[in-house]
């Protein structure tokens, strides 16, 4: 597998500079107060694969504003030595010094030609407090779950998206501004928006069934502690391309499209389409929609849920993810909290912990390297008593 051997940031979020060097395979725990700055090693954790980030961060907001040297506002960066298979190898990622709001991609010194580089190196997977209400949420936050959670395992699948959304815009731009649209121009973005809302739903309804055959694959003393999820995929294209093949499924999306032009002229966006679809999960057991479920078991579903993912790249890829738990140990207790390690020794990948209290560390004792965040700043490696 691959994992992260040092961890370097400059101009990050709090962190003016910081080092995390000689970190091993297994658990790497990051301890201290609210607000010292873990989630923001997390998240430059995450932007070392492909994608935005735990956060979905606009990259000015990643920018640290302090300034020590005066002659050059230095942008922010972003870069690690990898163990495992690429042992040695440099993976960077920052701001560009020549143009705002850009990113740069390096792999061993050199510019990559984009984030789809970075996939060949290292897979994320993450939970964060945020995620929390997933379930009681508006269908737009699963979608960008789902989405994201398809990313790590395709990731062609966030360009499909990128386009999708940008042909969507202008459709709408088109038929908000101008009395009589150009036809051809018209016609050409709704080609685009069938073909690429298809593919986009397609590889959704492939993902989801994969999904599920790994929440399927948990043992039964691993269930009673985190729960098998029942996911479904509800949207009118999903439906449609299973009883019809794409092509038709597109000429009828082609069709809707054309057919609701006046409606979309003042509502804006599209009547129908892979926006407007939900994930919808069930604790398989009761039956029970996620949404009803208590606020322990909807944690404790969440946590199946990314479990199966790592499970699904791990079998995909051949090795696991890297892993970022933020403040997950908190919300567990003893029994699930010990167990939840012990799986994810078992996993096999490197994973990332965060929290407050050292005494829910305490099970990992000389399996995990410690370190103490204050302030922005990281100090020495510890060593986790029980």
């Amino acid at each position: 597998m691959s994992f992260i051997q040092t961890l370097n940031l400059t101009h990050f979020r709090s962190y003016n500079t910081a080092a995390l060097e000689d970190l091993p395979a297994g658990f790497v725990v990051l301890h201290g107060d609210n607000g010292a700055g873990k989630t923001n090693i997390l998240e430059s954790v995450s932007l070392l694969a492909p994608g935005r980030g735990l956060r979905n961060a606009k990259l000015d907001d990643i920018q640290n504003d302090q300034k020590h040297d005066q002659k050059h506002d230095m942008p922010w960066s972003v870069s690690a030595r990898l163990g495992g298979p690429y042992e040695n190898t440099r993976i960077g990622t920052g701001g560009d010094p020549n143009k705002q709001n850009r990113r740069l991609i390096r792999i061993n010194g050199e510019n990559a030609k984009g984030q789809h580089m970075l996939g060949e190196y290292l897979s994320c997977v993450w939970l964060t407090p945020q995620m929390d209400g997933l379930f009681l949420d508006a269908a737009a936050s699963r979608r960008r779950f789902l989405d994201r959670l398809v990313f790590g395992f395709d990731s062609g699948h966030a360009g499909r998206v990128t386009r999708y959304e940008n042909a969507m815009r202008q459709r709408s731009r088109l038929l908000q501004e101008s009395r009589v649209p150009d036809a051809t121009w018209l016609s050409s973005l709704e080609r685009q928006i069938a073909q690429t809302g298809v593919s986009i739903a397609a590889a959704r309804h492939d993902f989801v069934q994969r999904l599920q055959n790994a929440c399927d694959q948990i043992g039964p003393a691993d269930e009673s502690l985190f729960p098998r999820a029942a996911i479904n995929l509800q949207g009118t294209i999903e439906d449609l391309l299973t009883k019809a093949p794409a092509i038709e499924v597109e000429t009828n999306f082609i069709q809707q499209l054309e057919k609701n032009r006046p409606r979309d002229s003042i509502t804006g966006g599209a009547a129908i389409g892979p926006h407007k679809s939900d994930l919808l999960i069930h604790y398989a057991n009761k039956n029970m929609q996620a949404a009803q479920c208590s606020t322990g078991e909807q944690k404790a579903l969440l946590i199946g849920i990314i479990l199966a993912h790592a499970r699904l790249i791990k079998a995909n890829k051949g090795h696991a993810p890297i892993l970022l738990l933020d403040e997950v140990a908190a919300h567990l207790d003893d029994r699930r909290r010990r167990a939840l390690y012990d799986i994810l020794e078992a996993l096999g990948g490197q994973v990332w912990l965060t929290g407050t209290d050292m005494s829910l560390f305490a099970p990992l004792q000389n399996r995990a390297a410690l370190y103490q965040i204050a302030h922005s700043s990281v100090t020495d490696r510890l060593k986790i008593v029980a």
